[in-house]
């Protein structure tokens, strides 16, 4: 069953540099981080921020394109996890009738603030992400030991005076 989220804001992954795209629930019980692109969150920040550029930008061009096609956003879903990657519908109206258009979850939720359309994201997608999220801490601190790991068996009696603390 699909969740109804906002954006809550972009953060930065001190470990990758990678922009973090952050959903929470309307009670701020349910979180969900996704890894973005830099230009994705650049897109985002600017419509959060109310950023106005001289040219439309992407996202912008796509939505005078809908408005000027008659097509309304009705809603996006983050729909699915699978193999680290999340997937997203952009769920559109025109002429009354709705379809979807599979797209990239950034894309989508920079056109969904654009349009002021709803976010969702499904129950699963939410429960998978928190598995992922303490995967990846894991995998980080495992990384991170085995680097200390290699560099301090790699040094020699004679690189102790290099080095200072």
């Amino acid at each position: 069953m699909p969740i109804r989220m906002k954006v809550f804001g972009l953060t930065i992954d001190p470990m990758t540099n990678s922009p973090i795209l952050i959903l929470k629930d309307p009670e701020g019980e349910k979180t969900v981080p996704i890894w973005i692109g830099l230009l994705e969150a650049t897109a985002i920040a600017s419509e959060l921020e109310n950023i106005k550029f001289s040219r439309p930008m992407t996202h912008d061009l796509m939505k005078n394109l809908m408005d000027h096609l008659g097509v309304k956003l009705a809603k996006v879903e983050i729909c699915d996890l699978r193999d680290n990657t999340f997937f997203a519908l952009m769920y559109m109206v025109l002429q009354g009738k709705e379809f979807s258009i599979d797209a990239r979850p950034s894309d989508a939720i920079a056109l969904s603030l654009r349009a002021e359309a709803p976010i969702y994201v499904d129950e699963s997608v939410i429960q998978k992400s928190k598995e992922i999220d303490l995967g990846a801490k894991e995998e980080i601190q495992n990384e991170e030991s085995k680097k200390w790991t290699d560099i301090l068996e790699s040094l020699n009696p004679e690189d102790f005076g290099k080095y200072k603390m």
